[in-house]
């Protein structure tokens, strides 16, 4: 299913151009319009689902191996010292477009800002605590 009021179908699916590095049957990957670095891309399915709870098994379980294969070629073709695989959901973990997609973003070693987070501590007890939590919502 696509979904005419959603950019990243249109992009995904030809009707608005872009540069494309990847395209198959079920998936495309362009460059993204606001780059965190040179060669960042963003890995689109052709139907659209909403986040990473709504994507069939068949789709999800092709995203990481084309993950791969790019992240390798951003360490060959363009000299990357790294990569990160950046997949968001939700607005509070930064979704801005609601139809699935994978950042692959190059990293030279260069950057100042890196996807980040603050380590907190955690106690065992509220570890237990939300594991449960989890489980039971499992």
């Amino acid at each position: 299913m696509k979904d005419d009021n959603c950019i990243f179908c249109k992009l995904a699916n030809g009707v608005i151009p872009t540069t494309t590095l990847y395209e198959d049957d079920s998936y495309r990957v362009i460059f993204d319009a606001n780059p965190a670095t040179e060669g960042h891309v963003l890995i689109l399915p052709k139907e659209h689902y909403a986040n990473l709870t709504e994507l069939p098994d068949e789709i999800a379980s092709g995203v990481m191996p084309l993950a791969g294969k790019i992240g390798k070629a951003m360490l060959s073709g363009l000299g990357a010292k790294g990569f990160n695989v950046v997949q968001n959901n939700g607005e509070a973990a930064g979704q801005t477009v609601h139809h699935f997609h994978t950042h692959i973003i190059p990293r030279y070693g260069t950057e100042k800002e890196m996807v980040l987070w603050k380590p907190n501590e955690v106690s065992a007890e509220k570890l237990s605590e939300t594991c449960e939590k989890l489980r039971k919502a499992l």
